[in-house]
């Protein structure tokens, strides 16, 4: 046993002076080893292309450095022993560890069954009979039969489901009566699990039994199962409506919408319009680009515009305006992809299956692994649980019962795993701390069903401790997580609170520095944006004539189309006001079938975007004089600057640049500590390792 022993721990030291020439250090502080590991996987996160030049190096490993004194700092000031942050870290690594606590050939299965149901969809109602997941059992027994008698009615009575789900006493899901508990087609990942396996182990035309989900119970009536019509990219024009808006709000946005679809259908650029006119902040800079949804996505839209989307029949084509709870939409089919193969989709499906409740079910299987790898010996129990059995009372089952009277086993051993051994007395605590009122059952039956219950916790939590050990790229994201946490708070304690506290400070900085704090020209008057050269120069003619105010014209050149003229009246600073910021109009580049190119035509694509993006962020700036100013063409807008006042560039006083004044002297109280710390510990860099890095990543 000795010499398996010294074999174990000569290979270890073999492994650990094999671990280190390949994981050189790179930055020592005050005796504290950063290997090359650690600094490549936060350089790789920071840096989309990283550069291994030694001028992108030392530019990084300066900043890299700079983090880690102040990890250092945090660490000698205790902040690691402060209760918050301990308790937001443990939450972090609960979460963390989710997928190693799993059975990898059950997820491998869980993945392939995700898989053929992403190629097939799912139509089903249903009626959903609401329950706490923690309600009494005579509340879940009440809501089960509930939904039986819900279920005889469909299925024996001949009741239709959607007369049932809209009926007294039927679903209890508030969408019921505006879509009778159609849920649209759905595949994986779109439903909680247990919802999912119902729906598609459940023949189509047929309704399950009461399913239990987190919500509930529910009936599911399977409409209809098709093959995936897959993922779809579209763009969309918005004009934000919906039921409750005034019927002069509702009237306009529909008399909108159907002058940008004339517009559309006279050959106006769909991306253009959507720029100028949509309403979806998020997607008009991008020409109305949405995210993909369909099958294979998390992602899903709203049935109406789901149904509308897949039934545009070419790429590039759109749809007249479509009325969803979000107001009206033209949408346009951008491109259809077919569902993936396995191999493509099955890193993505390994990723939703973590994530997702479905790795639950694979918590038995992992615990019974962990039962054999650590070698769990329970053999005693047999001898040692009638104890329990013919001493404790009926009041454990009324949750009072206080111990046992005798103690003499206190110190018998009832299981063993791994290097952990689990005492009498140890269980008799466990049963103390976890018993509840509960259905009175066979005392046999009951503690051995509470032993079990305690291996499986203690075996968990054992496992638990190990993961550092036995997953280094688990301990490199919690020793990630937890510098970022220590980092935040020593900096809200050193430079945030310190800074915005000091007012003697932060106005001598303002004074000091009054000439970084100034106010560049600024316009006060009127912009009207407009849609074309023509109606800009009619926008001048009424401004020449003087009869009219701003809203006024605004008002007059709209009588007919909303979408002629906005105005805005305010003062404009002409560094930050985009419209003064005049850019060359670059179209978008869009290739066809873009997740089909290989590597190399992914990298040249990505390399020219990055060129139009570069291209795009250049402009020239806009002045003007007092008074109408001639139309301007800003891409693919117009727009008319009638200026009543400029305001020449001035010193801000303080009150007017606090906010930046505060922000500027912070940045120097950083700089201040960060040279401090750098004088208080010792610093080495291993240079040599730092731009051998090239050859330590390969």
């Amino acid at each position: 046993m000795k010499k398996i022993r010294l074999l174990f721990v000569s290979m270890a030291l073999c492994l650990s002076a094999f671990a280190q020439e390949n994981d050189p250090v790179i930055l020592t502080i005050e005796g504290e080893n950063t290997h090359a590991s650690e600094f490549l996987a936060i350089y790789s996160k920071n840096n989309e292309n990283p550069s291994f030049h030694k001028d992108s190096l030392d530019n990084y490993i300066k900043l890299f450095t700079n983090y880690k004194l102040k990890v250092q700092a945090a660490k000698e000031a205790k902040y690691d022993t402060i209760p918050r942050l301990k308790a937001e870290l443990a939450q972090y690594r609960k979460q963390l560890a989710f997928p190693y606590m799993t059975d990898k050939s059950r997820n491998e299965a869980l993945v392939k069954e995700a898989y053929e149901r992403t190629i097939t969809e799912v139509r089903a109602s249903h009626i959903l009979i609401r329950v706490q997941p923690d309600a009494a059992p005579a509340d879940t027994l009440k809501a089960y039969n509930r939904a039986l008698e819900l279920r005889e009615r469909i299925v024996t009575n001949g009741e239709t489901f959607e007369d049932v789900a809209r009926g007294k006493n039927g679903s209890d899901d508030q969408s019921v009566s505006k879509n009778g508990g159609d849920l649209g087609y759905f595949s994986a990942m779109q439903m909680v699990y247990p919802f999912e396996n119902a729906a598609y182990n459940t023949p189509v035309g047929e309704v399950s039994m009461p399913v239990r989900t987190r919500f509930g119970y529910h009936l599911i009536h399977v409409v209809d199962k098709r093959k995936a019509m897959g993922m779809i990219e579209t763009a969309h024009i918005l004009i934000l409506v919906n039921d409750e808006s005034s019927k002069e709000a509702q009237a306009n946005a529909e008399t909108k919408i159907n002058e940008i679809y004339n517009l559309l259908e006279a050959g106006e650029r769909f991306e253009e319009l959507a720029a100028k006119y949509s309403d979806d902040q998020s997607s008009k800079a991008k020409g109305g680009l949405l995210p993909m949804f369909g099958s294979g996505s998390k992602q899903r839209m709203v049935p109406k515009f789901e149904e509308a989307a897949f039934a545009i029949e070419k790429d590039g084509e759109y749809t007249k305006p479509v009325k969803t709870m979000f107001g009206y939409h033209i949408i346009k089919r951008i491109q259809l992809l077919p569902i993936p193969s396995f191999e493509a989709m099955k890193r993505e499906l390994e990723l939703k299956v973590e994530r997702d409740m479905r790795a639950e079910t694979t918590h038995e299987a992992f615990i019974n692994d962990l039962k054999k790898e650590y070698y769990l010996n329970k053999n005693a129990a047999q001898k040692l649980l009638p104890i329990f059995i013919h001493t404790v009372g009926d009041e454990i089952f009324m949750a009072k019962w206080r111990g046992l009277r005798d103690h003499s086993h206190d110190n018998d051993i009832l299981y063993t795993f791994a290097d952990q051994s689990y005492t009498i007395k140890d269980f008799e605590e466990y049963l103390l701390e976890t018993q509840t009122k509960s259905r009175q059952i066979d005392k046999s039956i009951y503690f051995n069903n509470k032993l079990d219950e305690m291996i499986n916790k203690t075996i968990i939590e054992y496992e638990d401790s190990q993961l550092e050990r036995k997953h280094p790229k688990f301990k490199a994201l919690i020793n990630e997580y937890s510098d970022g946490i220590l980092v935040f708070e020593i900096m809200q304690d050193e430079i945030w609170k310190k800074a915005s506290k000091d007012t003697v400070g932060i106005k001598a900085y303002y004074e000091a520095n009054r000439e970084d704090f100034t106010y560049p020209i600024r316009y006060k008057g009127n912009l009207f944006t407009c849609k074309d050269k023509a109606t800009a120069k009619a926008v001048v003619s009424l401004l020449e004539e003087g009869k009219l105010s701003g809203k006024e014209i605004e008002q007059t050149m709209n009588k007919e189309s909303q979408l002629n003229v906005k105005m805005v009246k305010q003062t404009f600073n002409a560094n930050t006001t985009e419209a003064f910021k005049v850019r060359k109009s670059i179209p978008p580049i869009q290739v066809e079938n873009e997740q089909n190119l290989d590597e190399k035509a992914k990298a040249k694509l990505a390399a020219k975007r990055a060129k139009r993006k570069e291209k795009l962020a250049k402009y020239k700036l806009k002045s003007f004089k007092n008074g109408i100013n001639k139309p301007y063409k800003n891409g693919e807008v117009y727009y008319v600057f009638d200026v009543e006042e400029t305001l020449e560039p001035r010193l801000r006083e303080f009150n007017e640049a606090k906010g930046l004044v505060t922000a500027a002297y912070q940045n120097q109280l950083e700089e201040e500590w960060i040279a401090a710390l750098r004088d208080k510990y010792e610093v080495v860099i291993h240079h040599d390792n730092l731009y051998n890095l090239k050859n330590t990543s390969k």
